[in-house]
Order: structure tokens, then C-alpha cells, then sequence
């Protein structure tokens, strides 16, 4: 009978350090310093406790670290209202009163652009916090057991399954249909659960035999901005509905009124495009993924002036035949490909909106086009993921100097 070989710990793991934590990092850690000078990123504290923390991951220019014991507590410190807080990857600051949690990201934001982009941190409004931080989130994806299956989350260590009975910061109908997934997902790799409360749609992927309400829809239909957006299993779209409102808000507010051509780059199933079509003469939606594509030309079909293109931003943008007014640049985490930065510095449009959920990349990139002649107007942090260490952005820049 073969034997399980106990994984060898790495040099420095295990190790205890007293820590004075200094301030917040992106990804819900905290900084500190060790006594013999090594960066420590620390998970579970809050910027200005003294903690014991144990090492879990070492590298070789500094460590990963988790709270054992708080030695010294912040008054922004609260009890969890999750129990697998902790040991569950999903949420990184519920031991983090709210209003803590909205500082802490807006100082993380501010940092990147000071740090990366060399750029005046003056320019960061205030957060826009969610009125209510739990029960938002109306898309989950669960990993499963294989053998009893349970329907769960991986530990934040990704070395098992955790059993979800409820998460709080899941939506109702997603908690009322946790109960019955348990024991129904045997054999699958996850099970996808989406829900919009204003239309009543719902989606859950694959097809679960014994559950209350249907499942194996292929779409579902999703409701922002006073639209309807059909979106596919495979297709993106904000899991709070009520801050994706807020980011709409914000992306109106920077977009001129007026104006001839709008490009939504990396539009998804269409939602800036079909939000403020009638504002421009021509919009150009220009998305990679063919599921998200398809979704946005139903969803795009009351709209004689909004053109579907398929392909890469950075091989399409810098093929348009004419120059945007405006472009709203909405990348994933590794932000924009330099071909896609180099075709905005050709064209100049106007104005620039740049919706980031990665602070890094977002002051890489607002660097660039600074460079190339752009004013950065304002960046404005909003927390669509309360509870984790994610950041979103909404971001405008304007032509220093009109061509």
C-alpha cells in the first residue's frame, strides 16, 4: 500500500515573528518588517496592531505571514461573521469593521499611483463604499467533492474542500439553494450558480438532477442602467448589482454627453456600449470572448449604431478607420497590452475612461498614457467585493493639449 510523503516544509516556514503592522497592501494584507529588516505580508491584521504571525509562505525577498495571536488590537477590529473566516479563500478582511475596510483600499490605491505610476495621488476621490457590505454577491462559483458531493470552497491554502452550509456575502437565493446542491454534485468540477433579483432570472451550471428549481440554463438575463443584457455561462458580468450601478454612474459622469464615436474596448456582453449609445453618433464594442460576444449582439440589437467587432483590443483598436471621441478601456487584471496604449496616443480621443480592478496595472498604464500627453482627472475607488481585498476603479484622463 503506497505511502503519503509528508510535504517538507520550505526554510522559514513555521517560523513566529512580533510584528507592528505599518499599513495595508493590495490583496487584504498587511505590511510589516521583521526585526532583522525582512518584508512581511501579513494576513488577519489591521495596519497599526501588534500581532504574532506565523510564516507560511517564505520567499526569497520576503514572507507571507497570518495573524496567530493580536498582541495589541486595533479599534477597527471585529468578530468574523463568517465561521469559516480564515480558512476559506473568498473573504480576507471580515475581521475589518467596514469603514476600515473602505480606508484601507482607498490608501492602497493612492500608494500604487504614488509607487508605480509616479503620479499625484491628489487626483483619488473618495470610495465609494456599498450601502449594505453583505448578501451582494449574485454569482458563485463552487468547487465540489467528488466523492460525497459536497458543494463548498477551496481552503485559502488550496489544499481541500470547505463545505458551505451559507456564505454572508452571497445573495439570498444562493444561500436558500446552498442546502440542496449538498450531496447533488458528485462527480463534477464546480457547479455555477447566477442570479438577478430585478429580473428573476437565474442560472446554474450544469444540469443538477433532484434540485427545487430548474438547472442547465445556458443563459440568464441580467438587469443595469434601465437595460436587459442576456448573458451566457461562459460571459462576465459585476456580481453586485447594486455597485455595478454605482460604476455605471461613474463611467456616465466621465463620458462626454455628445459626440460622433465611442469605442467600448473589451465590452463584455455590451454593457457600456448599449448604457451610452445614444449619446454618440457610433459606438464600435470590440470583445475577445466569442460567448460574450454573442451575448452582446442580442443584446445590442435595438441599437442600429452599435457595431460588434470580435477579436483582440489590441489587434482591432488600432485598426479603426477613424478616431474615437471617447473610449472606455475595461481590461482584466493584467491591464492593457502596449498596442492597445500606443493606438489611444495615435488616435487621441478626447477622453479616456479606464474601469481597473487591479490598482497595479491601472498605475502602470495611467503612467503611459500621462506620458504620451494625457491629464489624469481623477481616479475614484469603489468596493464592488466587500469583505475581500479586491479594488475596483473608474478612472479619467482628458488631452493635456486638445490636437
Amino acid at each position: 500500500m503506497p505511502r503519503h510523503r509528508r510535504r517538507t516544509p520550505t526554510p522559514g516556514e513555521g517560523e513566529r515573528l512580533t510584528l507592528r503592522l505599518e499599513s495595508p497592501v493590495f490583496g487584504g494584507a498587511s505590511l510589516a518588517h521583521a526585526p532583522d529588516g525582512r518584508v512581511v505580508l501579513v494576513s488577519f491584521g489591521i495596519p497599526g496592531e501588534t500581532v504574532e504571525a506565523v510564516v507560511e509562505r517564505p520567499h526569497a525577498d520576503y514572507l507571507e505571514a497570518a495573524v496567530e495571536r493580536v498582541i495589541e488590537a486595533s479599534a477597527d477590529r471585529v468578530e468574523p461573521r463568517c465561521p469559516l473566516f480564515g480558512q476559506c479563500g473568498g473573504c480576507q478582511l471580515q475581521h475589518m469593521a467596514y469603514p476600515a475596510q473602505l480606508a484601507a483600499k482607498e490608501a492602497v490605491v493612492r500608494e500604487q499611483l504614488r509607487r508605480i505610476g509616479r503620479l499625484d495621488d491628489s487626483v483619488v476621490r473618495p470610495i465609494v463604499g456599498a450601502s449594505d457590505p453583505w448578501a451582494y454577491r449574485n454569482h458563485m462559483r463552487f468547487s465540489t467533492g467528488k466523492n460525497w458531493g459536497d458543494a463548498g470552497f477551496i481552503t485559502r491554502h488550496g489544499r481541500g474542500l470547505l463545505k458551505v452550509e451559507q456564505c454572508p456575502i452571497a445573495v439570498p437565493w444562493v444561500n436558500d439553494l446552498l442546502p440542496a446542491l449538498q450531496g447533488k454534485a458528485a462527480g463534477l468540477h464546480q457547479v455555477q450558480v447566477r442570479h438577478n433579483a430585478a429580473t428573476g432570472s437565474f442560472l446554474i451550471q450544469p444540469a443538477i438532477a433532484g434540485l427545487p428549481v430548474g438547472s442547465g440554463q445556458r443563459t440568464y438575463v441580467e438587469a443595469l442602467g434601465g437595460h436587459r443584457f442576456q448573458v451566457s455561462a461562459a460571459a462576465f458580468f459585476q456580481v453586485n448589482t447594486a455597485q455595478a450601478e454605482q460604476m455605471l454612474r461613474l463611467v456616465g459622469e466621465a463620458l462626454p454627453a455628445r459626440g460622433s464615436l465611442f469605442v467600448d474596448a473589451f465590452a463584455g456582453v455590451g454593457t457600456f456600449a448599449v448604457c451610452f449609445a445614444e449619446r454618440f453618433d457610433r459606438v464600435v464594442a470590440i470583445e475577445e470572448s466569442d460567448s460574450a460576444a454573442k451575448d452582446a449582439r442580442v443584446n445590442i440589437e435595438a441599437f442600429p449604431n452599435i457595431e460588434m467587432r470580435v477579436g483582440k483590443v489590441e489587434e482591432l483598436l488600432p485598426s479603426l478607420e477613424s478616431a474615437p471621441d471617447a473610449v472606455v478601456l475595461d481590461p482584466p487584471r493584467p491591464g492593457c497590452h502596449a498596442h492597445v496604449l500606443e493606438a489611444i496616443a495615435t488616435f487621441r480621443p478626447s477622453v479616456v475612461v479606464y474601469v481597473s480592478c487591479n490598482p497595479a496595472t491601472l498605475a502602470r498604464d495611467l503612467r503611459i498614457l500621462v506620458d504620451h500627453g494625457y491629464h489624469l482627472d481623477s481616479v475614484t475607488p469603489l468596493d464592488m467585493f466587500p469583505q475581500t481585498g479586491h479594488i475596483e476603479s473608474v478612472s479619467r484622463l482628458s488631452l493635456a493639449e486638445p490636437a
